[in-house]
């Protein structure tokens, strides 16, 4: 059943009901400010779960999934020298991730997003290309096969698109994205593999097939159990949902600022914690205005 999704909470509900009825525990955003020494924000939803990945600790449900406020300013993950040059990257987001700790792996995984994307916000599965690791045999099969997907809109790319890190050290793996073809103004044809920058092809969820541990040196051992780690960015799936093509719009997200400060307030460092008031307040100016109030505006002008 297609959910009509006009506002950010419509689609947080959407995407958290559909994996509560499949088994996944609900957890709430982890702080903004991760205990992992590794890296300088949270940078993706798979970061409060890591101690699961890598068998550091057991985790306390098999299933599970949230919504995570995310930064991307600095380190591997670096999204700042995009932002106001593309439309589609933010320095703060949100990503709405389910996680399977050696519960289920590819067969439940890449279904369950085909399931969700087509049937619940009701995007044109004919519009939506995929990408799989230049090494996933597996992947790409149950995509053509299982799910429907016609091989000519299923690609094969390399490490630096299709291999998920959380940092330079911990837990990775193949990954395989859903991009939405948004027409020809937005480019040529030709699928992710020809369009770089993913101005035509937006990829909005990402799947991580978690196998590996990264060591300081490089070499991959793997994991105690083959996991899943999902992410699904929800500024660009709410920009198509509602056909606005600029992640700047600032009638897109509500930002939760009330728990966003209270976790930069527990920087204790004035200088790191000046720079990531900074950032926060640029997130903020791309969209301050809350759902109610873009609810209302929306209303106002139909």
């Amino acid at each position: 059943m297609v959910a009509e999704i006009r506002t950010a909470n419509e689609l947080r509900k959407a995407f958290t009901g559909f994996f509560e009825q499949r088994g996944h525990t609900k957890v709430e955003s982890a702080s903004l400010i991760p205990h992992d020494p590794t890296i300088l924000f949270t940078v993706a939803g798979m970061v409060p779960f890591k101690p699961y990945f890598v068998g550091d600790e057991v985790a306390p449900y098999k299933r599970a999934v949230s919504v995570q406020k995310c930064a991307r300013a600095g380190g591997k993950h670096n999204d700042l020298d995009d932002v106001g040059r593309t439309k589609r990257h933010c320095v703060f987001f949100e990503m709405l991730g389910n996680f399977s700790f050696g519960d289920y792996f590819k067969t439940d995984a890449i279904p369950w997003s085909w399931e969700l994307v087509t049937e619940v916000f009701g995007f044109d599965g004919d519009q939506l290309w995929i990408t799989v690791h230049e090494s996933d045999d597996e992947a790409e099969q149950i995509w053509h096969d299982q799910v429907g997907v016609p091989m000519n809109r299923i690609q094969r790319l390399g490490d630096a698109d299709n291999f998920w890190q959380m940092g330079e050290t911990g837990p990775c793996g193949p990954c395989s994205e859903i991009h939405i073809d948004r027409g020809p103004s937005f480019g040529p044809d030709g699928g992710p593999l020809n369009d770089p920058k993913g101005d035509r092809f937006l990829e909005f969820w990402n799947l991580v097939f978690m196998q590996f541990n990264q060591d300081k040196d490089g070499s991959r051992t793997p994991l105690p159990k083959p996991s899943i780690d999902t992410g699904a960015g929800l500024e660009r799936i709410l920009a198509e949902a509602r056909q606005r093509f600029n992640l700047g719009d600032r009638c897109l997200v509500s930002v939760d600022r009330k728990s966003t400060v209270s976790d930069i307030s527990k920087i204790h460092n004035r200088r790191l914690r000046r720079q990531v008031e900074f950032l926060f307040a640029r997130a903020c100016r791309t969209c301050p205005i809350s759902d109610d109030a873009c609810q209302r505006r929306s209303l106002s002008k139909q």
